[in-house]
């Protein structure tokens, strides 16, 4: 059981590192790409939340990609690669609480939930989205695939 006052398990933590590297083999994304997790309170991912998208209420995760459509430079490559640097592809902003909550409304586990809100937001740092149905279509299977290549089943 998570709550606010309670930090993540190692176990959870190394767990998310883990299925993240996982997720990333399974796109296919080069071996240096990098991204940032940082866990919160519902109440900071709320504050975030209401900051960046103007909506006032805790969600699970929120993410900022660093590429937005094309990234690639005038040279044909993204800019990472001509300068031979790792691909960042932006930061995760993971609320554990609303993880907890939502497997107590769903019926499973935390680890579970936990790693549904991480892959969920790894892929839309990734370019995937679900506001439409087509682009749903895409996502919400693909995070299915991951998570049970991975073991984390329902």
């Amino acid at each position: 059981m998570y709550d606010d006052d309670h930090l993540l398990s190692a176990d959870d933590l190394a767990m998310v590192k883990d299925l993240v590297e996982f997720a990333g083999k399974h796109l296919h994304l080069a071996e240096d790409t990098e991204m940032s997790i940082t866990f919160v309170s519902k109440e900071r991912i709320r504050a975030i939340n209401k900051k960046y998208r103007d909506v006032d209420r805790a969600t699970d995760v929120i993410s900022f990609a660093i590429e937005d459509g094309d990234a690639d430079s005038d040279f044909g490559e993204p800019l990472e690669a001509l300068a031979h640097l790792p691909r960042n592809i932006g930061d995760l902003f993971i609320s554990p609480g609303i993880a907890q909550e939502q497997a107590d409304r769903y019926g499973h586990s935390f680890r579970r939930e936990l790693g549904y809100t991480t892959v969920h937001g790894f892929l839309h740092l990734n370019g995937y989205d679900h506001i439409k149905k087509a682009d749903e279509a895409v996502m919400i299977p693909l995070q299915e695939e991951i998570l049970e290549a991975y073991g984390l089943t329902r």
